[in-house]
């Protein structure tokens, strides 16, 4: 199977979110590669991965400044997903994914979220293909079965 996903860390540091992620494309059967490559101390790194990627969707994970995302965004016209880490700077990481300039989006989720940036990266990838389509509507509908029995369990109390 063609590796859909590149997932790009900031630092090793931002390995637990990215385990996040990991495991729903693992559970979904979505191939992805990962890579360590900063923004500020490795721009040539970040750009040669972008570029030679055959990925269709890149997931970028970066706490701090967070310039990641966007630097990310900067070399490729596929879409890519912002993860921004919590920290000491909580509120930078996550302004400096969602406030990109006109022109280069970023599509940012919730802070430590590398689930939901692993969802939203399958939603896009589902578009065209089916069989991962049906993959999440399953995935759905085992959230909700949960929820439902989660309730049934809290009223049988």
């Amino acid at each position: 199977m063609l590796m859909q996903v590149m997932i790009i860390l900031g630092s090793k540091s931002d390995t637990p979110v990215s385990e996040k992620a990991e495991s729903i494309l693992d559970e979904l059967g979505v191939e992805y590669e990962i890579f360590i490559a900063s923004a500020h101390r490795t721009p040539d790194r970040v750009k040669e991965l972008v570029e030679a990627s055959d990925a269709k969707v890149f997931l970028a994970i970066a706490g701090m400044s967070a310039a990641l995302p966007g630097v990310v965004a900067s070399h490729t016209l596929k879409p890519v997903i912002g993860v921004p880490v919590s920290g000491k700077l909580n509120m930078d990481a996550m302004l400096s994914i969602l406030q990109m300039p006109p022109g280069i989006p970023v599509g940012t989720v919730g802070l430590d979220n590398g689930k939901n940036a692993a969802l939203l990266a399958c939603e896009i990838l589902a578009l065209t293909d089916k069989e991962l389509e049906g993959k999440l509507r399953e995935y759905r509908k085992r959230m909700q079965e949960k929820v439902l029995s989660d309730s049934e369990s809290l009223a049988s109390k």
